[in-house]
């Protein structure tokens, strides 16, 4: 393994030292102007690398071209060898050059395919008018091209580390804007049961997502996930991976290490859209709260984690459609009380008798008009038996039935027992 982290070439070593000694001389002859025309030639042939050579851009490439160009021919005159560690900061430079642009390495390794045609078009006349042998001029070849390769790859492992540095960047950096969106702080609550610190900042908040590439959104949803995959699901994604090759949509902010595992989602209508979010969420039996205004992702995510440890294990739950069922779990020990008192009546039944009664109080209370075909229609019974069951509850409650307060704390009751 070379220095540029790629294998040497198979005709590397003992088979460049049969090149004549005067070819490296002519070799560097021909280099005087051979840059130029490499650089000419990408740049006319290449749209990426068609603006001037101006600044750092122009100082890159004319020293890559010129580089490689002296490092080819040093490494016949030499015999092989690996390439030079002096020289491969050069070609390091090119690829990470390339990411800052915000290019792939199509561009880059399209330049070194076209330079090593343009270098070999010369090198090959060089070789006539030595009168090289043919398998001395075949050698040639192949070691130009392996060069081309090496200092290719050098480029190449660059761009791939400069992309995970700044994956990993980028990471933390919205790692960091999830703790401060979702922190218990961050909108002041008058009314807040514990009192809160000092709201974050706007202009924290704001360069926070500046740093993050994240545009601030007018609303967010907040989802908290089961700590573990359902079997058979696929992980979510590397953490550190936020933009390359997610299963999310790139802007899900995401916290997936920590005991108690969350997303928060910028405008939900639109990412929710998205198929991936919604697998993940299935995935990982998630619970979405309410859709909020951004300052409130805390409240949002809150819900959502309490919903989420009081729906089935291996469910998704959408706080949505269950804000009643959230008020109900704000406050557990008040609606057992209420539920005590309330549903006293039931209690002298068998557990069969009292989960029926309670199923058709329910249904009764939630029906327009608590009517017996209704019931019917909602629990799939017959009529009869829905009337059988009316005039039981009649029996058992009464004038609550027909209290607005009696009845508000009954369906709280029930919804809490039943949901």
């Amino acid at each position: 393994m070379n220095a540029s982290g790629t294998a040497g070439a198979p005709g590397f070593g003992g088979a460049w030292a049969a090149f004549p000694q005067r070819l490296a001389a002519e070799l560097r002859k021909e280099n005087r102007t051979l840059a130029a025309e490499i650089i000419h030639e990408i740049r006319r042939q290449i749209p990426e690398f068609s603006r001037p050579l101006s600044g750092q851009f122009g100082a890159a490439i004319q020293n890559g071209v010129e580089t490689a160009l002296a490092e080819f021919v040093d490494r016949v005159e030499e015999g092989g060898g690996e390439l030079d560690a002096e020289r491969l900061p050069v070609y390091r430079a090119l690829g990470r050059g390339e990411l800052s642009e915000g290019r792939s390495l199509d561009a880059l390794q399209a330049a070194y395919r076209l330079g090593g045609r343009v270098a070999w078009r010369r090198y090959v006349r060089v070789a006539r008018r030595l009168s090289l042998a043919t398998d001395a001029v075949a050698q040639l070849a192949e070691t130009a091209f392996t060069h081309i390769d090496e200092i290719a790859a050098a480029s190449v492992a660059a761009y791939a580390r400069a992309q995970a540095d700044a994956a990993g960047t980028l990471g933390r950096r919205r790692h960091r804007l999830l703790t401060l969106l979702i922190a218990p702080d961050l909108s002041p609550d008058p009314h807040a049961r514990t009192p809160r610190a000092d709201p974050v900042p706007d202009d924290v908040l704001r360069q926070a997502a500046r740093d993050a590439e994240w545009p601030l959104p007018r609303t967010v949803a907040a989802v908290a996930l089961s700590p573990n995959p359902r079997d058979g699901a696929a992980p979510v994604w590397p953490p550190a991976g936020w933009s390359h090759g997610l299963r999310l949509p790139s802007l899900v902010l995401a916290d997936l290490d920590g005991p108690a595992p969350c997303l928060l989602v910028p405008d939900p209508a639109e990412q929710f859209a998205d198929p991936r979010l919604r697998q993940v969420v299935h995935d990982r039996a998630g619970a979405t709260g309410p859709v909020v205004p951004l300052r409130q992702a805390a409240d949002s995510l809150r819900w959502a984690r309490s919903l989420r440890a009081h729906a089935p294990a291996e469910e998704a739950a959408d706080a949505d459609r269950r804000l009643t069922d959230l008020l109900l779990l704000a406050d557990p020990p008040l609606v057992r009380l209420m539920a005590a008192r309330r549903l006293a009546p039931l209690e002298a039944l068998t557990p069969k008798q009292r989960d029926r009664l309670a199923h058709t109080l329910l249904a009764h209370l939630q029906t327009p008009h608590g009517s017996a075909p209704e019931l019917a229609e909602r629990l799939a019974i017959h009529p009869q038996t829905a009337r059988q069951r009316l005039h039981h509850l009649q029996r058992l409650f009464g004038a609550q039935l027909t209290d607005p307060d009696a009845r508000f704390e009954l369906e709280a009751a029930l919804r809490a027992g039943l949901a």
